[in-house]
């Protein structure tokens, strides 16, 4: 993973589910300080950022977030009608 930054945040964990990316970031000069945010289309279109004060709390809903996207994108799928047989 490349080395980035958002808000002072350095992101340290990243999942791209679909074509959104869930990240995980801890606050640069506060080391307590910890955020998810979701990406959409791009790897720097933060949103909806979920904000602790615990590195536990903010992989636990790292990973949340990811099998909601998940789940989406499942159901998203389920509801597509079949492609034809060629």
């Amino acid at each position: 993973m490349e080395w980035r930054k958002n808000a002072g945040y350095i992101i340290t964990n990243a999942i791209t589910i679909g074509e959104s990316e869930i990240v995980l970031g801890v606050h640069e000069t506060r080391p307590n300080e910890f955020v998810t945010w979701e990406c959409y289309g791009s790897k720097d279109n933060y949103n909806c950022g979920h904000y602790t004060s615990s590195l536990l709390s903010a992989q636990k809903d790292f990973l949340e977030r990811g099998l909601e996207k998940v789940k989406f994108y499942e159901h998203l799928k389920k509801k597509k009608p079949p492609e034809p047989e060629r």
